[in-house]
């Protein structure tokens, strides 16, 4: 089976659907170029994003399905799955396959996946959302570190520009190396360039913070310890609302 790699982007990963409808070849797979292990005797070819192809796909899939289910495809994309492509693939086959103003049949297993998988997304999303913790640095932007399952940040952004508009403010996805920075006027998509003995989250660095800031972290883990009664601490109920793999972003348990 012959296998397309493309750059990783949405863009990339809908210009190689619509070279599979253009050349009429179905049997393709369709993978990351950056995570792809090729085998010895394995048929692989990088395929070039062209926008107008990928807009073309997005445009088709528009005028079947509505605006959730668009969302919720999307989602599936930012889940990073390990093959996701290939159920993606087979909604768009379902979708565009079907005749015009015939809505896509809720029971069918890639609509079913699609809603499903996107849940999962959208919870790791407001999780996100309500975990982020900000630190002023000495230049005066808000700062915050992030690691979750999938590529959420991109879903974040109108949340933080709506809430966080008369502050500049830097959220950064060390799992995935970008970050969102807003400076008042629009959100801008960057990339950080680290030592390699970088600590990511740097919180005792007295050239990095606010002395403001670093005050308040010290005032704030000074009442979480004193005011947690140990008598009371229930730690399985905090795990069932709280996974441990979330404490990282709780000021007070740093």
């Amino acid at each position: 089976m012959t296998t397309w790699l493309y750059d990783g982007t949405f863009d990339g990963f809908l210009s190689c659907v619509f070279d599979m409808y253009w050349q009429r070849k179905m049997n393709i797979l369709i993978r990351k170029e950056q995570e792809h292990v090729r085998g010895v005797f394995e048929d692989a070819m990088f395929m070039p994003t062209i926008i107008a192809n990928a807009d073309r796909v997005w445009a088709g899939l528009s005028k079947k399905v509505s605006p959730v289910q668009l969302s919720q495809f999307f989602a599936c994309y930012l889940s990073e799955l390990p093959a996701e492509e290939d159920n993606m693939v087979g909604y768009l086959r379902y979708v565009l396959g079907n005749q015009d103003g015939v809505s896509p049949d809720p029971a069918n297993f890639y609509i079913m996946h699609a809603e499903q998988l996107a849940h999962k997304v959208q919870k790791e999303r407001h999780r996100m959302e309500s975990l982020v913790s900000f630190q002023l640095t000495k230049d005066n932007i808000y700062y915050a570190i992030i690691s979750p399952n999938y590529n959420v940040l991109p879903l974040m952004v109108r949340h933080f520009k709506e809430h966080y508009a008369d502050q500049f403010w830097l959220i950064y996805d060390q799992r995935r190396r970008f970050g969102i920075y807003y400076n008042l006027q629009q959100v801008e998509t960057i990339r950080l360039q680290f030592n390699e003995n970088y600590d990511a989250r740097y919180h005792n660095l007295g050239n990095i913070w606010a002395p403001e800031d670093e005050l308040y972290q010290q005032v704030w883990k000074a009442f979480y310890k004193e005011d947690v009664v140990k008598s009371t601490n229930n730690q399985r109920l905090q795990l069932k609302h709280m996974p441990r793999r979330y404490w990282k972003y709780l000021g007070a348990e740093n």
